[in-house]
C-alpha cells in the first residue's frame, strides 16, 4: 500500500477544497451577514490541514493501483466531509454540536439532504449558499467518481452497465482518458446548472434562491432555503422545472456524455437506452398511482393542483432528491411507504441519483424471468440482452452481490437504529432515506433530524457513506485480505 502518495493526494484534495470556503465568503461581504470571517478562518484552517498532509510527501511519485484506488475513494468523502463541517463548527447562527456538525456536513456532501437545522429562513445568506454549494459538489464528486473512476477500479455495479461513448477504460491506473471525461462531465454539469437557475429565475426566484435551488436540483440533492423547501415559493411553474430537471439529472450522464458529443447533437441515444425507457416509465406509473389515491382522497382542490403535487412528489422522492410542496408523510394509505420504497431504484447508474439504480432491478427482473424459463425448459440455454447485447453472467453475479450487500447494511443500520430508541417507522424510513441518500423520512424525521440521537445520527452518517460509495467500495476496507501485502 503506497500511504505516503495517498496522503499527498489527500493533502491536494484538502487544500483544493478550501477553495470552497471563499465563495459563501463574498456573500457574506454581498449581504453583510456578518460569517465572512467563519469561512476566512475555515478557508486558514483546511489550508493548513492540507499543506501538513501534501508537503512532507510532495515529492513522491508512485503508481497507484486497484486497492489504493478504494482508500483514496473512500478517504475523499470522509476527510472531505469532516472539512466541511468546519463553518457549521465555526459559526454562531446555527449553533450546532459537533455531531450536528458532522451530519450537516456529510449530508449535503453525499446530496442526502437530510437536515438537523429549523427556521432556514433566519439563517445568514453564507450558511444558506454554502449548504447548497456543498451539495452540488458532492454531486459533481458522483458523476466523476462515477462514470470516471470506479470503472477504473473495477466495481462491480454502477458501471458494469455503460453505453457505447468514448470514455475511460478499465484499467489500474489513472489515464489521460479519464481526466478528459471528467472534463467534459463539469462542461455538462455546469450548463445543466445554469440552464436550471436561469429558468427558475424567470420563473419568480430571486437570483439567490435561484443560484442555490439549482444547485441542489442538478446534484439531486434536496436543499432548500426555507423550511417549507420548494412549496415555499406556491408556483405550480417552478415545480414543472424542479421536475424536468430532476429528471434530467437522474439519467446516466453518459447518455449526456454521448448525446452532446463533437460528432454532433443526437437525442435518439436516450430512448434507445433501457435504462432510461424503464426509469421514465417507473416515473410515470408512480404519478399515476399517486394522482389517482389524491384524487379520491379528495385532499386538495382540484385535479390541476392534485397533478401538480403528485407529480412533483412522486419524482422528487424517487429520484431522491427530497425537495418537497406538501408533506408526503401525511399522505393518505399507502403512499407515503410506497414513495419511500420507490427511493430504493433511485435514478439511473452514473447519475446524481441514490438508490440502488434502475439498470440494477432491470437485470434482478430479468435474472428473475431467466430461472423461470429454466425451471420450465432445464436443459435450454438463456441469456440476458440488454439494448439487444448479452450481459454477461459475472455483471449479473455482480448486481446479485451487490443486493445482498445492500440488505445487508440495510439490516444492520436499522437494527442498529432501532437499538437507540427509535420506533420503528421512524427507524425505517430514516435508514431507507439516508442509505438511498433521500434525506426526508417518516415519523420524528419526516420533516427533519434534529430530534434524533447523536448516537442514531453518527449511524445514519455511516449509511449515507455506504449509499454514496455504492457499498462494496466502502465495504471492501473491512475486509481482512484489503490490507494485507
Amino acid at each position: 500500500m503506497q500511504y505516503r502518495s495517498i496522503v499527498r493526494i489527500i493533502g491536494l484534495l484538502v487544500m483544493l477544497f478550501s477553495l470552497t470556503m471563499v465563495p459563501p465568503a463574498l456573500v457574506a461581504v454581498i449581504y453583510k451577514d456578518g460569517e465572512g470571517a467563519t469561512f476566512m478562518q475555515a478557508l486558514v484552517i483546511s489550508l493548513v490541514l492540507g499543506l501538513i498532509a501534501w508537503y512532507p510527501n510532495r515529492n513522491v511519485r508512485e503508481e497507484l493501483k486497484a486497492r489504493e484506488g478504494f482508500l483514496i475513494v473512500v478517504l475523499f468523502w470522509t476527510v472531505l466531509g469532516s472539512i466541511a463541517a468546519i463553518p457549521f463548527l465555526l459559526s454562531s447562527e446555527p449553533d450546532l454540536t459537533v455531531t450536528n456538525a458532522f451530519f450537516e456536513a456529510f449530508s449535503a456532501l453525499t446530496t442526502t439532504g437530510a437536515t438537523v437545522i429549523t427556521g432556514l429562513e433566519h439563517l445568514p445568506k453564507a450558511i444558506l449558499f454554502y449548504r447548497h454549494l456543498l451539495q452540488w459538489l458532492g454531486g459533481m464528486g458522483i458523476i466523476v467518481l462515477a462514470v470516471a473512476v470506479l470503472p477504473m477500479l473495477g466495481i462491480g455495479g454502477m458501471q458494469l452497465y455503460r453505453c457505447e461513448t468514448p470514455g475511460p477504460v478499465k484499467d489500474n491506473k489513472m489515464t489521460p482518458r479519464i481526466a478528459e471525461t471528467a472534463k467534459a462531465l463539469w462542461y455538462i454539469y455546469l450548463a445543466l446548472t445554469l440552464a436550471c437557475a436561469g429558468a427558475y429565475w424567470l420563473a419568480g426566484m430571486s437570483a439567490f434562491d435561484a443560484l442555490g435551488h439549482s444547485f441542489s436540483t442538478v446534484s439531486i440533492g434536496g436543499f432548500s432555503s426555507y423550511d417549507a423547501s420548494i412549496g415555499a415559493f406556491d408556483s405550480q411553474l417552478i415545480n414543472t422545472i424542479c421536475v424536468v430537471f430532476l429528471l434530467i439529472a437522474g439519467v446516466n450522464f453518459s447518455l449526456h456524455f454521448g448525446a452532446f458529443s463533437r460528432r454532433g447533437i443526437n437525442l435518439k441515444n436516450y430512448w434507445r437506452d433501457a435504462e432510461v425507457r424503464v426509469f421514465l416509465l417507473f416515473q410515470l406509473i408512480l404519478t399515476l398511482l399517486c394522482f389517482m389515491v389524491l384524487l379520491d382522497s379528495g385532499i386538495y382542490d382540484s385535479p390541476e393542483s392534485t397533478l401538480d403535487y403528485a407529480l412533483f412528489q412522486a419524482v422528487s422522492i424517487s429520484t431522491t432528491a427530497g425537495f418537497g410542496t406538501h408533506s408526503f408523510s401525511e399522505w393518505p394509505l399507502f403512499l407515503p411507504v410506497l414513495l419511500i420504497l420507490s427511493s430504493f431504484v433511485g435514478g439511473c447508474a452514473g447519475s446524481t441519483g441514490g438508490g440502488m439504480k434502475v439498470v440494477r432491478f432491470i437485470l434482478l427482473l430479468l435474472q428473475g424471468g431467466r430461472e423461470l424459463k429454466r425451471l420450465v425448459h432445464p436443459r435450454a440455454m438463456f441469456s440476458i440482452r440488454l439494448n439487444n447485447k448479452a450481459v454477461p453472467d459475472r455483471v449479473i453475479d455482480a448486481v446479485w452481490g451487490f443486493f445482498a450487500a445492500y440488505a445487508l447494511v440495510f439490516a444492520v443500520c436499522l437494527v442498529a437504529l432501532l437499538a437507540t430508541g427509535l420506533d420503528d417507522i421512524t427507524a425505517f424510513s430514516a435508514t431507507a432515506a439516508c442509505l438511498n441518500n433521500l434525506g426526508p423520512g417518516l415519523g420524528d424525521v419526516a420533516s427533519h433530524y434534529g430530534d434524533v440521537g447523536d448516537v442514531a445520527k453518527w449511524i445514519l452518517v455511516l449509511a449515507m457513506l455506504f449509499g454514496r460509495l455504492e457499498i462494496f467500495t466502502l465495504l471492501v476496507l473491512f475486509t481482512p485480505a484489503f490490507w494485507k501485502s
